[in-house]
């Protein structure tokens, strides 16, 4: 399949006055208790050892992502929050009140996600937190029917930078593509990007050849594959005809690889195809490779050598990751779901952080879907400590004019494999605002 699939557009772009009601929210909880049953085919848990139930004091929130499917899977994320709430109880709760956290499989697909986002409804969730799901128009109706905040969202789908809702904590492959790319451009001869068939994967394209243009460069050939194959050797042999072809261009060929779980099987066809062609360099974005990836595919005699990475936060070594390590060491530390070098479960950490000075900022008051959204849409600056600049979202920004009214954090990290390792290859945080603001998104 090589054309683009176009769905329509649901404008969920509202005023800043404009305030969810508790009658709203009532119908939508009616609306979950309708499924009850079939929420309950989602594997769902909550955190052992917290009390729960009605007329408690413990504030429910959810986590969700997929798990044990066929494409991308990020189990470390449920996993995190489930160790994060067991953390922060054992020291003394969220601002004085037990957290309880719900987890939730959508098992990568439409029935399961809109199932997860009912349960959320149903328990009565104050935000779902750390989040990981491509589809969010099976969602995203059940939350913002209730009003629940959607806090710290993978960054999968163009949805989490559109509704009001939807508080990002990171640019979402928009923004690592566009950074990958501005660093390929001015170094880089043709261009392959291998990327998901999927609607979420059509939205790539336009962002990484928004990178290149700025890196002086022309547009990159779009190489479409299965999500969930088990080789991709036909895919590899394309990718490296084009980048190895007659087209114009400066240096070496650079194949781009943002295949989530699967980049590590595409890169084992990639490995045993290049024999064939000229030399190219390749470049990938955290999330689609880590350093068990990296070491998998044969570390410094592997195809990621020499590649190019970009990244929402610091690499893991940065001492500003050192209280996430605390949760999983005191907490999860033979848990091997949790990978600190993860991108879904660092993410969930932020996501967490934020919520907690969410929840800090109201001094003991009532904590709901209102209030927290309250806090954060009254102007609430977020700090992590130094893994993303300060955190404020408003209903307009910059990346407004490209349909990105949520976008605000637009910084990336550019990391390099060398010697086997993933390392920083510049230090502090690019600003892509610019180069995405020009991103051909027709």
């Amino acid at each position: 399949m090589t054309g683009k699939r176009r769905t329509p557009t649901r404008s969920t772009f509202l005023p800043r006055s404009f305030r969810f009601t508790r009658s709203v929210r009532a119908t939508a909880v009616s609306a979950g208790a309708l499924a009850a049953c079939a929420s309950l085919a989602v594997g769902c848990g909550v955190v052992p050892g917290v009390p729960g139930g009605s007329g408690d004091d413990s504030i429910v929130v959810m986590t969700w992502a997929p798990e044990g499917t066929s494409a991308t899977n990020k189990p470390g994320m449920p996993a995190f929050a489930l160790a994060y709430a067991r953390w922060i109880n054992a020291n003394g709760g969220l601002d004085g009140r037990k957290l309880k956290v719900l987890t939730c499989n959508d098992h990568n697909e439409t029935v399961s996600a809109a199932a997860c986002a009912r349960r959320a409804v149903k328990e009565d969730a104050v935000a779902v937190l750390g989040s990981y799901s491509q589809h969010s128009a099976s969602f995203f109706p059940y939350l913002e029917g209730a009003g629940i905040p959607y806090i710290g969202g993978y960054g999968v789908t163009n949805a989490e930078f559109t509704s009001p809702l939807s508080y990002p904590v990171n640019g979402g492959q928009p923004t690592l593509l566009a950074g990958l790319g501005k660093e390929l451009g001015a170094s880089c001869g043709p261009v392959s990007l291998v990327r998901p068939d999927t609607i979420a994967g059509d939205a790539l394209p336009p962002m990484l050849d928004a990178g290149l243009t700025a890196g002086g460069h022309g547009t990159a050939t779009d190489q479409l594959a299965p999500e969930d194959a088990t080789e991709y050797g036909t895919q590899a042999e394309a990718a490296l005809e084009n980048a190895t072809g007659d087209k114009p261009g400066d240096g070496k060929g650079c194949v781009v690889t943002a295949l989530g779980d699967r980049t590590a099987t595409f890169m084992d066809s990639f490995r045993r195809t290049r024999e064939d062609y000229p030399g190219v360099r390749t470049g990938t974005v955290l999330g689609s490779v880590d350093q068990t990836v990296i070491d998998a595919a044969g570390a410094a005699s592997g195809p990621f050598e020499g590649a190019y990475v970009t990244g929402w936060y610091p690499v893991t070594s940065d001492p500003a990751w050192a209280a996430m390590k605390t949760v999983i060491s005191e907490e999860a530390f033979s848990d091997t779901r949790i990978d600190p070098t993860d991108t879904g479960v660092q993410t969930t950490w932020i996501a967490y952080t934020v919520f907690r000075q969410a929840v800090e900022s109201l001094d003991g008051g009532e904590v709901s879907a209102d209030s927290v959204r309250g806090a954060l849409d009254d102007g609430l600056q977020v700090t992590t400590g130094g893994l993303t600049p300060t955190l404020r979202w408003g209903f307009t920004n910059r990346l407004a004019s490209i349909g990105f009214p949520r976008l605000v954090n637009a910084d990336v990290t550019l990391q390099a494999v060398r010697k086997g390792r993933l390392v920083a290859a510049r230090k502090g945080f690019v600003d892509v605002t610019k180069t995405l603001e020009k991103a051909d998104v027709d």
